[in-house]
């Protein structure tokens, strides 16, 4: 377990976390799928090793209807059939993205995006997989600790 570095880091920069939660607000107007962006979302924080997120759009994704089992698989979506072909063209397109050092961004991944998403789509789901990873920086770098239901996750 880690000592969290900063208790309150979003009341640093409340003009950059406002302008953040914007962005946040501009997704929800999309035409990108509630739970297609949580499990982007929950992609990246799995590859960034974000406990504080996982914890977050896991629970969404439930509250959302997502399957416990689609929520398990989404670590190997490549070697499952739970994901549809959008679902996929927007994983691979996270982790290009996610990984942008070591991918480069693919061709091969952008054509899948460019298969299943708009153009518009494109800029906004690209624009879901930044802020996700600033979210992660945020959270991994000053040790947010995700939050515990003593109750139920006590072992």
């Amino acid at each position: 377990m880690t000592t969290p570095r900063l208790t309150n880091a979003h009341g640093y920069a409340p003009e950059s976390i406002k302008a953040m939660m914007a962005l946040e607000a501009s997704f929800r107007k999309s035409s990108l799928e509630h739970n297609l962006m949580e499990l982007v979302r929950m992609r990246a924080s799995q590859i960034n090793g974000c406990a504080f997120c996982l914890n977050m759009h896991a629970t969404d994704l439930r509250r959302h209807g997502e399957t416990e089992m689609r929520i398990y698989m989404l670590n190997a979506w490549r070697e499952s059939t739970l994901y549809s072909a959008r679902e996929r063209a927007a994983l691979g397109w996270t982790e290009a993205l996610t990984r942008l050092a070591e991918t480069g961004a693919p061709d091969a991944d952008y054509e899948a995006l460019k298969a299943e998403f708009t153009e518009a789509e494109q800029v906004q789901l690209t624009l879901l997989i930044g802020s996700i990873n600033t979210w992660n920086r945020l959270q991994v770098g000053f040790r947010a600790a995700h939050p515990v239901d003593e109750t139920r996750d006590a072992a």
